[in-house]
């Protein structure tokens, strides 16, 4: 533990945010008496979030420039056995990143939401959410301990449900709340599974005592098989994060989660809680790297969503819906990188992905503003000259999530592709296709959305939902300042920080004591610092390489479909009708979820209601019980009569039976 960072100043930055919340969310509605008005209650959930901001900045200078580390625990909750179930901090090079990601994003969206949800009558109830969510996920991203991370897990999971159901008037919000709570209670059954292996092999969920007895679990297996039980624990870690991160199949959550205010999907949908499992597979690095197996199977499940996700993105017309495809496959990327166990590189994308793609939902929420809640990107068309700090952010914001040469997303994007080349494991070979084939889409679907937002005819009157008159009032407008100044904001990092953190959070020592790989089984990382000349020359480099001319041709052809040629789309449609149908039905996977394992699953539960609970243990155990005891006693009172002959005739019989078994058995 270094002196230089207090603990006093860790939990400042971990309750600051709790504490706004607290007050706001119980002074500021009629729970506390609505004793708080709007202003008070957006100021003191606004100075929380921007005092856990400037600390955590002030920790991550430390980390960087003095080797600063805090590793303690602050409380003990209980212990059972050997087991000690504690409350502590953890802060190294990557606690500290996400530390400032998640706050500065927090931040901009806590000020953010001042303008959109202006009108809104839970006003005080969404920052008190939305700084109980800043709470939770640093409670998740500072544990030194497995116990700590679970409940952050748990606690981001809950109050994403009541975000995503903040409208909980709207059945759709209902049912997209419900929906995102049952899937990540599938994938939080995996993680929960883990980490009970980890607690009964290991003996502990301290994060260093773990790590020092990795080798030793290494050379287990599973009790009654011949399976690794390191393999069995990090797979079942990662069902965790496949529910978290909304990877395939467990996916169908995040695009529905668009029901809830826009700055909830920006928050918690892009930039914080769906990156929670690709920061604990990161962390559980030393563990990872002992199976090929789940890396492996890491790396499928990420090329498919990446790829996969993706084609869904080209047949949104909802402009946050495209966004949010956009952030399922730019996960799968995540955690493919994951895969290739180039894990600095997944982080790294991890953070300068929330910055642009917090930029694009920001942007989609104030295009929507601008648009008097049209969010159909068909109706739009000619915005940029209405909103031209919305327009020049967001067209900044798309550069950077197509990998535009020089662009924060273009550094780490390129790497995972490199990273994934370099990889020996057998499904590199199927990854590397897909993030390749996956540049050309994501190109192609995010300026899609970008030309038939900022370009071409307007298209105002043609929405069938619109008022149909002229006066300017109906005109977009550009959104208030407490919009417009965190899209600025969020831009600078968009377009900068990836070319000034590339090399030491890459090939540095940023993350050396919190990532670990085994370079001889897995030389990705190190075959990326052979080539690697400087951030610069990357870009000049990149100039003539594949993926940058996947981008472009994306890019190009989505100019020709929708500006030059604004025919085509429909040609294509009609002769492209049965994919079309499946992608908008996004794979069937919802009918099957809904038709088949919904259905399956209350049939199943019919048959045991009526059949076990009803017939077997009411009608048989509890029922059956007492009818036995009321025939036995029936037929017991009969032998009670009362007549002493009766009982001298009993007695007989039993002399004489028993006289006959003695004889029958001892002969």
């Amino acid at each position: 533990m270094n002196a230089s960072l207090q603990a006093s100043t860790l939990l400042t930055i971990a309750l600051a945010p709790l504490v706004g919340a607290l007050l706001a969310g119980i002074f500021g509605t009629a729970l506390g008496g609505a004793w708080f008005g709007r202003k008070l209650s957006h100021g003191l959930t606004i100075l929380g979030v921007l005092l856990s901001f400037v600390l955590s900045a002030h920790a991550l200078m430390q980390v960087v420039q003095d080797g600063a580390r805090f590793n303690d625990t602050l409380y003990t909750w209980m212990v059972v056995g050997n087991l000690k179930m504690e409350v502590g901090f953890l802060i190294d090079g990557l606690t500290a990143m996400m530390m400032c990601v998640v706050t500065f994003v927090s931040l901009m969206v806590h000020i953010y939401t001042i303008g959109y949800m202006e009108e809104d009558e839970g006003y005080n109830r969404f920052f008190s959410y939305i700084s109980l969510f800043t709470f939770a996920m640093l409670m998740l991203v500072m544990s030194n301990n497995l116990l700590q991370l679970f409940f952050g897990w748990e606690a981001v999971g809950l109050v994403s449900y009541l975000l995503i159901g903040f409208w909980f008037n709207k059945p759709s919000a209902v049912f997209a709340n419900m929906k995102a709570f049952l899937v990540n209670r599938v994938g939080d059954f995996g993680f929960i599974l883990g980490i009970g292996l980890i607690a009964a092999y290991a003996g502990t969920l301290n994060y260093a005592e773990l790590f020092a007895k990795a080798s030793e679990l290494g050379g287990l297996n599973l009790p009654g098989t011949s399976w690794s039980l390191v393999t069995v624990i990090c797979i079942c870690l990662f069902i965790g994060a496949m529910g978290k991160s909304a990877q395939f199949p467990l996916h169908v959550w995040l695009p529905d989660s668009m029901e809830g205010p826009t700055p909830i999907s920006a928050l918690i949908h892009a930039a914080t809680m769906v990156t929670a499992g690709i920061f604990m597979v990161a962390r559980m690095s030393p563990l990872f790297e002992m199976s090929d197996t789940a890396l492996n199977l890491i790396m499928v499940v990420g090329s498919i969503t990446a790829l996969f996700m993706g084609f869904l993105g080209i047949v949104q017309n909802d402009i946050k819906r495209v966004v949010a495809y956009s952030t399922l496959s730019q996960l799968g990327y995540m955690t493919v990188a994951l895969g290739a166990s180039a894990y600095s590189v997944a982080v790294f994308h991890l953070m300068t992905h929330a910055f642009f793609k917090a930029l694009l939902f920001l942007g989609a929420g104030s295009v929507i503003m601008g648009m008097h809640h049209n969010q159909d990107i068909r109706y739009m068309g000619g915005v940029r000259k209405y909103m031209p700090v919305t327009w020049i952010t967001s067209l900044l914001g798309s550069l950077a999530l197509i990998g535009t040469p020089l662009f924060s997303g273009f550094y780490s994007k390129d790497s995972i592709i490199e990273a994934v080349a370099a990889s020996h494991l057998p499904a590199s070979g199927w990854a590397y296709f897909a993030v390749r084939a996956g540049v050309f889409i994501t190109a192609f679907y995010s300026f899609r959305m970008y030309f038939l937002v900022f370009h071409g005819k307007e298209r105002f009157d043609q929405n069938p939902e619109a008022h149909h008159d002229h006066d300017e009032h109906h005109e977009p407008h550009e959104s208030p300042w407490v919009v417009t100044v965190p899209l600025v904001l969020l831009a600078i990092p968009s377009v900068l920080i990836g070319y000034f953190t590339i090399e030491p959070m890459l090939f540095g020592a940023f993350f050396q004591d919190a990532i670990k790989v085994n370079a001889e089984l897995h030389p990705a990382m190190h075959e990326l610092h052979e080539e690697f000349h400087g951030a610069w020359a990357m870009a000049v480099h990149a100039l003539s390489s594949v993926p940058l001319l996947l981008a472009l041709s994306g890019l190009t052809l989505s100019y020709y479909m929708y500006m030059v040629n604004p025919t085509l789309p429909a040609a294509v449609l009609r002769r492209f009708a049965p994919l079309h149908t499946l992608l908008v039905n996004k794979y069937y996977l919802d009918a099957f979820n809904e038709n088949v394992l919904a259905r399956g699953t209350r049939a199943l539960a019919t048959v045991l209601w009526k059949g076990g609970d009803q017939s077997v243990i009411d009608g048989f155990v509890v029922n059956g019980s007492w009818k036995l005891v009321g025939m036995v006693s029936r037929w017991s009172r009969r032998l009670q009569t009362g007549f002493l002959y009766h009982y001298a005739l009993v007695m007989i019989l039993g002399m004489f039976g028993l006289i006959t078994w003695f004889v029958w058995w001892n002969p």
